[in-house]
């Protein structure tokens, strides 16, 4: 929507402004700031989602297993028995108390990591500055904003340098708007986003009372797309839950045909829904996908979304920047090769000493620096200089940075009228405005190409002779006299070599995209390990290349020099079109589209914009790239580890089915084997073994060495499914097997069932070991740290014991004592029925013996 609304607006809230404006821009003090809060209200757009519990009971007594548990305990009442009623009752309270701890848990994880990407503003709060949540702010705060921030209240501009604030998102129009103080363009609006310059601002108004409040709109995305997993996930529930509601009715009738009694036909049919129902399996995945973003948050890596984690382990390409990812940012005056006296100063071998070009510079940067180049150029210009005319002359018109690739150029004047203008950027673009001959021209760009190759980022410094009273109003009009050029270099990080191999390990492809120029990307390059950095493209060539073209050349190169956010966004397009799962870094303004469109886009936590940090999926807290390799390394864990529980649940749920189902279709003897009970018993066991233990399994050895998976692939192969469902099959066999055997022999219902019922939970016990890892034996996966695996067995069979040889309990479950004989011939059958897939694991390893580690 497009509104007219920027007149009005300002000039109401100048005039009120004006009237009603304390003086005192030091800060509120802690007293203040509570009133305020009281009488304005908090800087919130919409009330706070609060994870409460009555939300998430909510969901969880909709559920259709409750629901089940609670007709099946309701039948049972109906029926006069009530032990089993009072049962299921205790059941429902334990399934519903470990769906709700689950969720619970999940969400805390969540709302934790949400607090952590709030966005955080520097105030003046009781004479002194601080950093607050930006929700914090309340009217009268007197804040800090920068280029790259996005503005956190609507406020009145107290001080501004080169201020220009982008109102597409209220006004619909995308030219930025140059605010200052003196001027009606005096108010900057919540929402709108700071392009360039700087500002000490006072909040008029916050929260839903302010001009993004009233229009309603948000910033944040309330429904996001879901993630191919989730879509396959969802749609198996579905499947299954209609599966489980065909199920009842077939056995419903089919009971009722058999027996001729209603009641006993729905427990009969409920007891089959009750075991086809997966409701592990969303439960599984979303606490997978919760505490994965949490565990990455302890490993210095926040998610800004849970199910980011999903995507990690599928990551092919990593596309970082250099600046701060793959160096220090440290920016270190390194040397200046003054062109006027063609003299060079080494300043890592010698002392600093004052020339012209540094001098000039100094003057086309910032007064108030915030740029670690900028920083350097004031400290070292300050110990040199005879004499420090900074406070001497004034900023009369400043050219903010512009240009392809860019420069920037500042004008100042003092007292006397006397004038200085000064340039520095790049040096293509400032050699363009000069007028220096050809031989002058190869002389300059030698000595650019020689500190380049050194890794130095090299700016270009020069001066203009144009007239104060006629002023281009564009940068790119003026002509320009070069005095030289001044170098930086900004090391590699220490580990960069050691992170670079391991994404090389990993099957993860780098690249380097940079503005800087070609030498020092590829000089960098070469320093940290990247493969191939003596072939690169430019920013040009990525431009005049179609597509098509550029999807077959972005493969074969790994280091992008003097890339512009146009050329970026267009070589992630490119990557993305080759079937790439992209992961990209990237901190400032201009890398905000380009993080979006990556799949994993990852903004740097202490030097990265806030606009790019709301673009990315990932922010890295202290900046260390080494964290993106545990956090794939995490990704693949919790994919991993998700699929083995998902492939457990279909591998036993497959067994509970069919001893419900098969008796009756095969018309023994026996048809009643498991009753609501039994079935509810077994899933208190399943839930937690599949949410709980195999989310708490460490990495497999051989994670790491395997290339990443491929994105558009189907969760389960074809081989995986069928393994897991014959694994379910031969369960079954040997259960109904055991069971068949006893019956035909002449033995009691009641020890058909505990024989059954036996053999299926040592079968389940094994199963759970098998499953640890379809690569690995047994042998290799005992050794895994896994505190919850002994526990959940022990339970397991003690349950087991108690329920077998305990008479209260044994009467519940409707057993008969078994002699030890009997459980030690159910304990062989249980082996037998699911050991055997050892052997299939180990002709696995003898076909891919490279990814035994």
């Amino acid at each position: 929507m497009v509104i007219n609304y920027k007149r009005w607006k300002e000039y109401y809230l100048y005039l009120k402004t004006s009237l009603t404006m304390s003086l005192d821009n030091s800060g509120l003090d802690n007293k203040s700031v509570l009133a305020r809060r009281a009488q304005f209200g908090s800087n919130i757009l919409e009330k706070e989602r609060r994870f409460g519990f009555w939300p998430i009971i909510l969901e969880v007594v909709t559920e259709p297993l409750f629901l089940i548990l609670v007709l099946t305990a309701t039948i049972y009442f109906v029926l006069g028995e009530y032990q089993e009623g009072f049962i299921m009752l205790l059941a429902i309270i334990f399934v519903s108390g470990i769906s709700i701890y689950q969720e619970n848990r999940s969400r805390n994880a969540v709302e934790s990591l949400r607090k952590l990407v709030n966005s955080k503003i520097r105030v003046i709060r009781n004479n002194k500055e601080q950093v607050i949540d930006a929700q914090e702010l309340v009217v009268d705060d007197v804040f800090f904003i920068e280029d790259g921030n996005i503005v956190p209240a609507d406020a009145f501009i107290l001080d501004s340098n080169d201020l220009s604030v982008n109102e597409g998102m209220l006004t619909g129009e995308s030219v930025p708007v140059y605010k200052s103080p003196e001027t009606l363009s005096n108010m900057i609006s919540k929402g709108t986003l700071v392009e360039s310059g700087y500002c000490k601002a006072k909040v008029t108004e916050v929260g839903v009372n302010t001009v993004l409040g009233k229009i309603g709109k948000s910033l944040e995305n309330i429904e996001s797309e879901k993630s191919p997993l989730q879509l396959q996930i969802a749609k198996f529930t579905r499947s299954m839950v209609l599966y489980g509601v065909l199920a009842f009715f077939i056995v419903c009738i089919m009971y009722y045909l058999l027996k001729g009694n209603l009641i006993e036909s729905l427990l009969k049919g409920l007891t089959l829904a009750m075991s086809v129902l997966p409701e592990e399996i969303p439960v599984a995945f979303s606490t997978f996908m919760a505490l994965g973003a949490f565990h990455l948050y302890r490993k210095g890596v926040i998610a800004r979304s849970p199910y980011t984690v999903e995507v990690l382990g599928a990551a092919t390409v990593l596309c970082t920047d250099k600046t701060g990812t793959l160096t220090e940012n440290r920016m270190q005056l390194s040397a200046i090769y003054d062109f006027v006296f063609d003299e060079e100063y080494d300043y890592l071998n010698d002392d600093f000493k004052y020339n012209e070009v540094l001098n000039y510079a100094m003057w086309a940067s910032e007064s108030v620096p915030f740029d670690n180049m900028e920083k350097t150029i004031h400290e070292v210009y300050g110990k040199v200089v005879p004499s420090d005319e900074r406070k001497v002359y004034n900023m009369y018109k400043e050219y903010p940075l512009s240009g392809n690739p860019p420069i920037m150029t500042h004008v100042w004047k003092d007292e006397k009228e006397a004038f200085i203008i000064a340039v520095k950027g790049s040096l293509e673009t400032i050699l363009r405005q000069s007028s220096h001959s050809a031989v002058e021209l190869a002389k300059i760009k030698n000595h650019a190409y020689r500190l380049a190759k050194k890794g130095y980022r090299v700016l270009c410094v020069a001066k203009s002779q144009q007239q104060i009273n006629n002023l281009p109003e564009s940068q790119s009009d003026f002509n320009f006299d070069i005095l030289g050029l001044i170098a930086f270099y900004d090391p590699p990080k220490e580990n960069m070599q050691e992170v670079i191999k391991s994404f090389y390990k990993a099957g993860i492809k780098v690249k380097m995209i940079t503005g800087d120029q070609v030498e020092t990307a590829t000089a960098i390059g070469h320093q940290i390990g990247i493969k191939g950095s003596d072939s690169f493209m430019t920013g040009d060539q990525v431009q005049k290349m179609s597509l098509v073209k550029l999807k077959d050349e972005v493969d074969k190169i790994n280091i992008f020099a003097r890339i512009d956010p146009e050329a970026k966004l267009k070589l992630i397009e490119a990557f993305k079109a080759n079937g790439e799962v992209v992961a990209m870094t990237g901190d400032g303004v201009n890398d905000a589209p380009a993080l979006k469109a990556a799949h994993i886009g990852i903004a740097m936590g202490k030097g990265g914009s806030e606009v790019a940090k709301n673009s990315a999926s990932l922010i890295l807290v202290d900046d260390n790239l080494k964290w993106m390799v545990d956090a794939v390394a995490l990704g693949r864990r919790i994919y991993e580890n998700l699929k083995k529980a998902i492939r457990y649940i279909i591998s036993i749920h497959i067994p509970v089915i069919l001893i419900v189902a098969l008796p009756l279709v095969l018309y023994w003897k026996f048809t009643d084997i498991f009753s609501p009970v039994h079935v509810i018993f077994l899933e208190l066991i399943m839930g937690p073994t599949c949410s709980i233990i195999f989310e708490n399994e460490p990495i497999e050895k051989n994670s790491m060495a395997k290339p990443p998976r491929k994105m558009a692939a189907d969760f389960f192969s074809f081989r995986e499914l069928l393994l897991s469902i014959i694994q379910g099959l031969a369960i079954t066999l040997f259960c109904l097997a055991m069971g068949y055997y006893y019956m035909k022999t002449g033995n009691s219902e009641a020890i058909v069932r505990t024989i059954i019922y036996s053999t299926l939970i040592f079968s389940n016990v094994f199963l759970t070991l098998v499953t640890r890892s379809f690569y690995y034996s047994i042998y290799t996966t005992i050794k895994y740290k896994n505190i919850l695996i002994p526990a959940v067995i022990l339970i397991s069979l003690l349950v087991l014991i108690l329920s077998v040889y305990y008479r209260p309990i044994q009467q519940i479950f409707r057993f008969e004592t078994l002699s030890l004989l009997q459980l030690g011939v159910c304990l062989l059958a249980a082996f037998i029925s699911v050991v055997w897939v050892e052997i299939y694991k180990y002709f696995i390893r003898r076909q891919s013996p490279q990814l035994i580690i």
